[in-house]
Formats: C-alpha cells, structure tokens, sequence
C-alpha cells in the first residue's frame, strides 16, 4: 500500500522541488496540497494543515520559513513523521526544542536538504574520501546569483522569525556540505552584508569556518555577482578540484522533467570539473545528482525504521553556525 503524503506550501519549493520528487517515488502517493494555488490532477486541494492530521502518514512542510516551527510541532504532536524544508528554524532554541518533542514523540523528523545530493557535491564527496586530493586543506564552495533588483516575498522581509536573507536560505545548504564532509567546527568567521539598495535582509555573505579535523571551509553566496566565480574549489596536498556551475536537477525540475526522465541528473562533459595539480589537469565526470534518494529513504524510515535521510541534529549544527554569523557579521 503506498504511503499517503500531505504537503503544505505550494509555491517554488512545494511546486518545483517536493511534489515532482514525492510524485516519482515509488511507494508514495502526493494525497494532499494545503495551498490556495492550483494543484495537480488527482490531488485534494485542503485550506488548512489540521486537515491533514488525519489519513495521512507523512507531512511535509514546504511553506514560508516563519510556519515551520509551529506546523512541524503540530505535525508531531498528532503522531505524524514530518519533513521540514530549510531553514530547519530561525534559532537554535527552536530547533532543539521540535527536535526534544519529536524523539519524546517516537516520530520521524527529518529536514529537506537536497543539496547533500547535487551531483558535483557528490563527486566533491568522492573525491576527499578517496584520497584523490590528498589531505585536503581548504574546501570553497560558492553560490553566486545576479539579481540586482531585489524580489518582493517573504524572503526579503526583515525579522529574526522570518529566517529571510540568503544567509539562511542558501547558507544552510553550503554550511550543511561543510559539515557533511569536514565535521565540527571550532571557530567561525563571518561577514554578513546587505549589498542592494533598499534591501532589509542580508544578500551577501562569507564564512571562514576552521573545523575539528584542521580542514578551512570558505563559503560564500551573494545575490549581486554579475561574474560568479567556481562552485567548488577544494584543494590538498595532493592535487585540487575546480568546478563550476550548478547542479542541473533544479532546471530540469523547473522544466517539468523528474526522477526517470532521460539523463536525468546528468551533466554535459563540457561542464565537468578539473583535477590536477601545476597546469596538469584531468577532466573528472561529474557524478549523477540524485534527489531522488531523499523521498526513497523516508519509504524507507516509515516503512523499514530506517535512520531518517538528514538527521535534525546536523541541522541544528548549521543553525549555530547562522547564530554565530549574524552574531558578529
């Protein structure tokens, strides 16, 4: 019997990232939408979250950052497993608290972070645990965007409960490879700015954080480089990795493509990253992206008990991060 998913929020995130990928995963049906936008064929329209407290045996909170907290304690409190898109919360306090109430409940929590699953980032991933670089020293991983013009929504408005500004949406998905890779951190060095006019949230930043293992991670992201530079650049003692652009899975989503289309996940040669060291570089295929694998194992945690996908704890590591940045940038 498939597995019925009631999603909350239907817009970018709801629309282009969770219902494809919810739709295109076996084992699970999309049953219900709370949004006031249309929905697919086959899918219930709902006007409020409560609805979905009953027949229903996953939620997923894709609505605006501010809703996740109070939507995913709702969730929880009714016996339902949730996952929660990025930001996991706007503060620490919050997150530890949902995740206490969530492990008291014996209910599955887990956090949206599809990036773990980009394909460069999985060949970035390859190559450090294959000794192909070396002792790595430094990891740079950027996320540049040209958008001079600020766009109007709720990511723009000021407000800790908001969790708005690019620190917190695409921070936590380069602060979360950090750790993924290279563990704790010991220290963090942040710059943390509002570049545009008119602007009230951060829409650039950069962190230098210094992690347990001796690694260096150099992240950064703004929303007004009109040359974006590499995507990644990850250097040791044995050779470096360059990289850019981005992963392709977001455009083929937006594209109305999914999980089992042609290539899916794929990249151009022409796009794969370097490795090598003195001018003697090598081109090395870029791993499939694959974000499909989030929704099969969530089937796989309500049906099997097996350990979610993304545990709240790592989210709460990146949140003390974004704490300790907005703190001192």
């Amino acid at each position: 019997m498939s597995l019925r998913v009631g999603l909350i929020g239907y817009g970018t995130a709801g629309a282009v990232f969770h219902a494809p990928l919810i739709t295109t995963t076996p084992g699970l049906t999309l049953r219900s939408v709370v949004t006031s936008r249309e929905v697919p064929d086959g899918v219930r329209r709902l006007d409020r979250p409560d609805q979905l407290w009953e027949d229903h045996d996953l939620v997923v909170i894709a609505s605006p950052n501010r809703t996740h907290v109070p939507l995913a304690t709702a969730a929880v409190e009714a016996g339902l497993p949730v996952v929660v898109d990025k930001p996991f919360a706007p503060t620490v306090t919050e997150a530890r608290a949902l995740t206490d109430l969530a492990a008291t409940r014996g209910v599955p929590l887990t956090v949206f972070q599809n990036r773990r699953w980009d394909g460069d980032f999985l060949t970035v991933k390859d190559l450090v645990r294959s000794g192909a670089l070396g002792d790595v020293n430094r990891f740079e991983s950027h996320f540049d965007r040209w958008r001079p013009a600020p766009k109007q929504g709720w990511r723009e408005l000021p407000g800790r409960d908001e969790a708005g500004g690019v620190l917190f949406d695409l921070g936590a998905h380069l602060i979360d490879q950090a750790l993924h890779l290279f563990g704790p951190v010991r220290s963090v060095y942040s710059e943390v700015r509002k570049l545009r006019a008119g602007v009230q949230v951060d829409d650039d930043f950069f962190l230098a954080l210094r992690h347990e293992n001796g690694v260096v991670s150099h992240l950064a992201s703004s929303t007004l480089a009109a040359q974006p530079g590499p995507r990644f650049r990850v250097t040791g003692s044995a050779s470096a990795y360059t990289k850019h652009g981005l992963d392709v899975q977001e455009a083929a989503l937006k594209a109305g493509q999914g999980p089992g289309s042609p290539g899916w996940g794929e990249e151009p040669e022409q796009a794969w990253g370097l490795l090598g060291a003195a001018g003697e570089t090598t081109p090395v295929r870029t791993k499939p992206g694959a974000y499909q694998y989030f929704y099969a194992a969530m089937v796989s945690v309500l049906r099997d008990g097996a350990p979610v996908p993304v545990a709240p704890e790592s989210a709460i590591a990146a949140l003390e991060i974004i704490e300790t940045a907005l703190a001192s940038g």
